[in-house]
Parts: C-alpha cells; structure tokens; sequence
C-alpha cells in the first residue's frame, strides 16, 4: 500500500473544520477499548506507532481516540507518535467513562475539564478538532455539559464538539440544549437501528453522523464462520458481550449472502461492506479499526470501487 488516497471531506457547518469520510480508530491501543480488565492488552505502542505509520502514508488524516481507551494509552501512543513524526493529524477524543470502575466518570462540567486537560498532556497538543461526550449521562443536565463545551470552544482548546452513543431523543434533546454539531455511533451493515430515526434527524437538523464499528468486531469480515470456532485472539474470544447477538443462523446466512456479491465483484467482504456505508450520502465518516497495517486494504478497496445506488440497496436488503 504505496500510493496515497484522495479522501473526500466534508465541513462541519458553521465550523471551518473539514473531516475525512475515513478516520483511524486507535480504541485497541494499550487495550480493548474502554473496558478496564484489558488495559495494557489491544497493541503494544509499538504496533500503534506502526500502524498510524501506515494509515498516514495510506492518506488516513484523522486519528479517533477517547481518554478511556487503554485507561489513557491510546492518547499517549498517539501523542508519541505526534512528537516523534513531527506530524499533526486531526483528532477526536471523548470523555465519560461509561464503564470505568470507581467514581470519576460523568459528564460534569469540572471533570470534563479535568479530563480535557489529561488528553491535552497525553496527546501533546494544545487543542483537539472534535471533543464527544462518550455517553448519555443522565446525572448531568445537558446544559450543564454544553456550557462547559461552549467555554472550551471559547478557550481555543476545542474546535468543536459532538457526542457518541446517543439515541434519537437523546440527540433531539442535545440539540434544545447545545451545539452539538457530529455524533459518533455504532453503524454497520449488522447494526442499523439508527436508519429509522437518528438519521433522518441528523439529516434534519444539520448534524454530521460518524459511524464506527462499522465491520462489526471483525463479523462482517469473514474471521466468523458457522459451525467454526471464534478464531484465537478475536472481539469474540476478548470482550464478545456487543456481539453475542450476531451468534444466530440469519445473521450467518447473511454473511455467506456477502461473502458472494463480494466475490463476484472481486472485493473483500470489508471492503463491500465499508463501501455500502461510504454510499450513503448520510454518513459523514466511518472510523475504522484495523489490527495491523495491512486491514487498511478495505478502505482503498470501498474507495475504489464505489456501490451504486441499486448495488447498495441490494446489499441492504441482505440482511434485513
């Protein structure tokens, strides 16, 4: 993978602040994502470095990370590759800790200050493009949180901000009370709930949806076979809960349904199924989260070879 890809971005009205429809996910650096039993696993720094190595050279630009991935390794990896390259990718980080153990979590304003602060020394950056509010916190008034968003944008220190794991009445709620102006949820060919009403809002309402998981923990791959042991090392064997769902005939009859238009359209199955999000003119960006350097050969695929409208609904329909 030599040659650098031209990505499409898109402007976060009424910001100056353009993203790519394609972001690297670095929630596997120093862990599993937010879940402390596995801070410390995920990639070693030196496979992060190696791998945001490749996902620059790729014309990858944007680097997506939270204060909770890794218990903070994932921000520090990022910010020693920042200091040793001597470049400056976009970034997005979060904050709440929706599943930390012990009390500091939550959306209060003087922690979401606090915490800012902690991702700006590990990242070594004095300010970040996007800031989420990593999950709905039902003990913090919107308010409350916004305002002391507004005032981070005030400082320099944010550029603009957004939030993650919302739904419908959540976001509608975010909008009375705030600027939101991105929002960050799951959203994948196996995962589609936010196409009845989120969407359409975000569509609505002028606000950028990004999608991660959009390969649905390595499912929508081909790593998961029926009637096959989950192979050694996978989301399946680590922290399976998000998708224990999927464990069922149709979603295997799906995949197989994949695993043939991806074949007679010479493409992985990632490939196919990041180009079917690429497609919707609804989804701002997917964040995807490659475990070595060479799982970045989907997204040039999806960019390579775009679905057309019917080639996308007939994928869709797939699976349901």
């Amino acid at each position: 993978m030599t040659a650098t890809l031209e990505i499409e971005c898109r402007r976060l009205e009424p910001s100056d602040v353009e993203l790519p429809r394609v972001a690297l996910g670095c929630g596997n650096f120093g862990g599993v994502g937010s879940a402390p039993a596995f801070f410390g696993r995920g990639l070693t720094e030196e496979e992060a470095l190696e791998l945001m190595d490749a996902a620059w050279a790729l014309g990858i630009t944007h680097f997506d990370t939270a204060d909770a991935y890794g218990g903070g390794r994932s921000e520090a990896a990022i910010g020693r590759w920042i200091a040793s390259r001597g470049l400056r990718p976009l970034l997005t980080t979060k904050t709440y800790n929706p599943i930390s153990a012990g009390a500091d979590q939550g959306l209060a304003p003087a922690r979401v200050e606090r915490q800012l602060g902690s991702s700006l020394e590990r990242l070594g950056v004095d300010h970040v493009d996007l800031y989420l509010a990593h999950d709905f916190d039902p003990e913090v008034p919107l308010p409350d949180t916004f305002g002391a968003f507004d005032e981070l944008v005030a400082t320099g220190r944010i550029r603009v901000y957004g939030v993650s794991n919302f739904d419908a009445d959540q976001l509608d709620a975010a909008l009375d009370a705030g600027s939101p102006q991105a929002i960050q949820n799951a959203h994948s060919l196996l995962e589609r709930d936010d196409e009845q009403r989120l969407l359409p809002l975000c569509a609505r309402r002028g606000v950028a949806y990004l999608a991660f998981g959009p390969l649905s923990g390595g499912w929508l791959t081909g790593k998961y076979r029926r009637g096959q042991p989950f192979p050694a090392g996978s989301r399946m064997t680590q922290r399976p809960e998000p998708y224990e769902r999927l464990v069922s005939p149709s979603t295997f009859d799906a995949l197989e349904r994949l695993e043939a238009l991806a074949r007679e359209r010479e493409i992985s199955m990632a490939g196919l199924s990041l180009a079917w999000l690429l497609s919707d003119e609804r989804v701002g960006q997917i964040v995807v989260g490659p475990g070595r350097p060479e799982h970045l050969e989907p997204v040039r695929e999806a960019l390579s070879a775009p679905l057309s409208i019917a080639e996308r609904q007939e994928l869709g329909e797939a699976f349901g």
